[in-house]
């Protein structure tokens, strides 16, 4: 069941069962009757979709090689697993949301809330299943500006006009530009990423109330550098004892029994987070309304700023998340980028309505999803609602949690997510693939995603340019010198950024020829300015005194080489040869 007819489902039912009764020149019981069919027909629909719903893999069963595990195992234990995954993702996403909350200047449970609202969001209404979503650092770092300078009162209105921007490119279909990326980039971003989620677990070896490193050698520190020792060998250990339940939720538990029982020393969430998180009861859930500042062109323009790069932030984090999910899960299917947008865009806006910080997908909990058996999205709304839950009736649970154990986790994940064969590849990929790779990965570390993937593309984008400007060829292919004829073939890509090029390769002057054939069969012109290098051309041959002919150019060309001779139709035949061989392409022009 697509994620856009849920949302009709859904909206069907709420209409059906809250609007008023409307009387249309029919009685009341025929209005009634109207009504209830609307609805019914609704919640059958919905009912019946539900398995599809829970379980997509936008296909039946995902490749024949590697069906998915519903398919294989059943609803049943596919819902199981994906249900143990959520619940390790929710654990996984307390020390980070906390953390975030921090960086942004907010509440901790500012930043808790923002991943229920944010993964439930975008679970049910993403590209794909095995997503994780929540607060981020990429975006707390954003927000952290704002409310430095302009206060926190306006934290919600940027959070708001972030989301709509999301979800402005969703609707336009831009996400897809995310496939533009190169491979070297991707790369840098995954090694880039793996070392600030390593670094970032560094700040929870601080005492959290002198915010000093606790020295080795005292109890908290050796507690601390056990534990998280602890549940790095657990994670390694368990899966070859058994794969029923993740290793990492299991790593979790029995580090947390192993400390409340012999009462060590750790650090737990509460005392990371405060007692406050961790209050439980109705009064720790979000305030629904909208924010506690004048909604006006004033307001607009102090955030306007800080929405943009939060919006492209989180649209480039989620949507390179998004692929590297595709290529981890190879079932043979491609996420939705628009969809993944739009989702992202209402989550924000959810977000800004609830007080909270918004926020995007999270390569590290993602992997910790995908790693522990959750492919669909039942996974994600598992980890928000089960997230949800802890926060309102478990919270005595989750604040015993020690804090070690979610970063002995987090070290493996980074440890997983860091591409270490890219290690052995510097030396064998071009060097400017390799500066690429490198640049990306330093940014990503030293200043923000965003800003690194942009340079890293614009650098592959021109290094690309170049090697194309430099690489057409003009070679004599035939030609019978007795009468004065040539044939010349033209190789490769003729664009902006190799018309000069082009043009250097010819000089009419110094062929003896008098009658000139240049053929592109093996040649592209791509652009405007290709265009007007092949014009020029013709025009030295011909104020040269030389009669010059033109094989296999598409008719595009052909009618733009008519347009920049002022319609001259006889300059058109007399220097086109046309065939039913011509090739058919679109020149890139305004």
């Amino acid at each position: 069941m697509p994620t856009s007819r849920l949302f009709i489902t859904l909206t069907l039912l709420a209409s059906a069962a809250a609007s008023p009764l409307e009387f249309r020149g029919g009685s009341l019981s025929t209005n009634l009757k109207a009504q209830r069919s609307a609805f019914s027909l609704a919640l059958e629909d919905l009912q019946s979709n539900t398995k599809d719903l829970l379980f997509t893999e936008h296909g039946d069963c995902g490749l024949p090689t590697r069906k998915s595990a519903r398919c294989t195992d059943g609803y049943a234990k596919a819902a199981v697993a994906n249900v143990m995954a959520g619940m390790t993702c929710a654990l996984a996403m307390i020390p980070e949301a906390v953390s975030f909350a921090f960086v942004a200047g907010v509440s901790p449970l500012c930043g808790l809330w923002t991943t229920v609202v944010m993964g439930a969001s975008v679970a049910l209404g993403g590209g794909r299943g095995g997503v994780m979503t929540g607060a981020s650092g990429a975006c707390a770092v954003v927000l952290a500006e704002l409310v430095h300078s302009h206060g926190v009162e306006f934290l919600g209105p940027t959070v708001l006009l972030a989301g709509i921007l999301q979800i402005v490119v969703g609707k336009a279909r831009a996400g897809k530009f995310i496939r533009l990326v190169p491979h070297p980039v991707m790369l840098g971003f995954v090694n880039g990423l793996a070392i600030v989620i390593a670094k970032a677990q560094f700040s929870h070896f601080k005492d959290p109330l002198t915010g000093q490193f606790f020295d080795i050698r005292s109890p908290k520190g050796m507690t601390m550098a056990g534990l998280t020792a602890i549940t790095v060998a657990l994670i390694k250990l368990i899966p070859k004892v058994s794969t029923t339940i993740p290793a990492s939720l299991v790593s979790i538990i029995l580090v947390t029994l192993g400390s409340t029982v012999l009462k060590l020393p750790a650090v737990t969430l509460a005392d990371l987070a405060g007692k406050d998180t961790f209050a439980g009861g109705w009064s720790v859930l979000p305030k629904l309304g909208l924010p506690n500042v004048p909604m006006n062109l004033s307001t607009m323009k102090t955030v306007f700023h800080f929405a943009v790069t939060m919006a492209a932030v989180g649209l480039v984090e989620s949507l390179l998340t998004l692929q590297l999910v595709d290529g981890l899960l190879e079932d043979g299917t491609q996420g939705s980028t628009s969809r993944e947008s739009t989702a992202l865009g209402v989550g924000n806006i959810l977000s800004g309505l609830t007080s909270g910080m918004g926020g995007c997908a999270l390569l590290g909990q993602s992997l910790i999803n995908v790693n522990s058996g959750g492919t669909t999205r039942l996974s994600g709304a598992a980890m928000a609602a089960l997230l949800a839950v802890g926060i309102v009736a478990a919270a005595p649970l989750l604040a015993s949690v020690p804090v070690a154990s979610l970063v002995g986790l987090m070290f493996m994940v980074s440890f997983s997510t860091f591409s270490w064969s890219s290690l052995r590849l510097i030396t064998r990929i071009p060097r400017i693939d390799a500066a690429t790779l490198a640049l990306v990965s330093i940014v990503t570390v030293y200043k923000d995603l965003a800003v690194a993937v942009v340079a890293g593309t614009v650098l592959s984008a021109l290094s690309f340019a170049w090697r194309q400007s430099t690489d057409v060829d003009v070679r004599a292919v035939a030609g019978d010198p007795a009468v004065g004829s040539a044939v010349l073939s033209v190789d490769g890509i003729i664009y902006f950024g190799s018309a000069a090029n082009f043009q250097r390769a010819f000089d009419p002057t110094r062929m003896p020829e008098n009658e000139v054939v240049l053929d592109f069969a093996n040649a592209r012109v791509l652009d405007h300015s290709g265009m007007e290098a092949v014009n020029a051309v013709c025009k030295r041959f011909g104020e040269a005194g030389k009669v010059v002919r033109i094989r296999n150019l598409s008719s595009e060309c052909g009618q733009l080489m008519k347009d920049f001779n002022d319609g001259d139709q006889q300059f058109l035949d007399r220097v086109i040869e046309t065939g039913p061989d011509d090739p058919n392409y679109r020149v890139a022009v305004d």
